[in-house]
C-alpha cells in the first residue's frame, strides 16, 4: 500500500498521499451506516465493491452505523461485522481501499484495517491525483457551531476514554453505543445549522493544505459549495437503499480530474 512521504507534509503535519501512475480513476463514498437490518444497503455496497472499475476506493467515514471495537468482528464469525470484514478483504484484493474514521466508527482500529487489507487515513489527508491536490475529511471536525458535539468528539477521541470503553465487555459496549446513537438521532431535529460545515474554516483548511477542493461526508447533504478564490467543498451522499428514491451515490474522479456523481444504476460503468 501507499505511504505518506513525510518530507512533503505541509505545516500542520497533515499526511500527503500521492497516487501512483497506474490509477485511472478513483471513487469516494461515505456515510453508508451499515447495520445488519435492513440488508439492502449492505448488499448494494457489496455489489459495488465487486464491480466498480475504480483503481482505488476511499471510504470517508461512517461506513458502519456503529463500531464498538475490532473484537466485534472476531466474536462471531457468522456475525455482521465479520461479513463486512470478508467483503472488505475481497475488495482489497481487487483494488486499493482506504478508510478514514467517522463519528460512528472512530473506534475502528489498525488491526482490523490490516486484516481487511485497508489503509487507514488520518483526518484530514491531502491526496495528490490527476495533477491536483484534494483535501479529504469526514467533515465532522468542521461543524464548529455544534459546540456540544465538538466537546463530545474531543472526549471520545482521547486515549483515556477509548481505553476505558474498550475495556468493557462487548455486550455492555453495544448497549452504550445504542444509547449514544439514540441521543444523536434526537439531536438532529434541534437545529439544521448545527450539523453543517463552517465554510470559513473549510477555506482555512484548504489554504493550509495548498488544495482547492475539499471532499467530505458527514452532513448527508450532497452538494457542491463554492468558497471563493477558486476553492470549493464537495459533500458526499449518504447511502440508504430503502429511501424513496434510494440513495447510493459515488463520487468518481478520473485521471483528467473530471468528476462524476454516479448513482447505483451506473456504478459498474467504465471510466471515460
Amino acid at each position: 500500500m501507499l505511504a505518506a512521504p513525510g518530507a512533503m507534509m505541509p505545516a500542520p503535519g497533515w499526511p500527503l498521499l500521492t497516487a501512483p501512475p497506474r490509477w485511472r480513476c478513483i471513487d469516494f463514498i461515505s456515510d453508508l451506516h451499515l447495520r445488519p437490518e435492513p440488508p439492502e444497503t449492505f448488499l448494494a455496497w457489496r455489489h459495488y465493491l465487486s464491480h466498480t472499475p475504480a483503481d482505488a476506493v476511499f471510504i470517508l467515514g461512517d461506513l458502519f452505523e456503529v463500531w464498538v471495537g475490532d473484537d466485534a468482528a472476531s466474536d462471531d464469525p457468522a456475525g455482521f461485522e465479520a461479513r463486512c470484514a470478508r467483503t472488505l478483504h475481497k475488495a482489497s484484493t481487487l483494488r486499493d481501499v482506504f478508510f478514514m474514521r467517522g463519528n460512528r466508527d472512530f473506534l475502528l482500529g489498525a488491526a482490523f484495517a490490516a486484516s481487511c487489507g485497508m489503509t487507514l487515513l488520518d483526518d484530514p489527508t491531502i491526496l495528490h491525483f490527476a495533477g491536483h491536490a484534494w483535501l479529504l475529511s469526514h467533515g465532522d471536525a468542521l461543524c464548529l457551531a455544534d459546540t456540544e458535539y465538538q466537546q463530545f468528539r474531543a472526549l471520545v477521541r482521547g486515549a483515556e476514554w477509548q481505553s476505558e470503553f474498550l475495556g468493557q465487555p462487548l455486550a455492555q459496549r453495544r448497549t452504550t453505543a445504542r444509547q449514544l446513537r439514540e441521543r444523536s438521532e434526537a439531536r438532529k431535529t434541534e437545529s439544521v445549522a448545527l450539523v453543517d460545515v463552517d465554510d470559513g474554516e473549510a477555506a482555512n483548511w484548504l489554504r493550509t493544505a495548498g488544495a482547492s477542493t475539499l471532499i467530505h461526508g458527514h452532513t448527508h447533504r450532497p452538494s457542491d459549495h463554492v468558497l471563493g478564490h477558486s476553492m470549493q467543498r464537495i459533500v458526499l451522499s449518504d447511502w440508504d437503499m430503502r429511501a424513496a428514491p434510494a440513495r447510493a451515490q459515488v463520487l468518481r474522479i478520473d485521471a483528467h480530474a473530471h468528476m462524476q456523481r454516479l448513482g447505483v444504476h451506473r456504478l459498474a460503468a467504465a471510466p471515460a
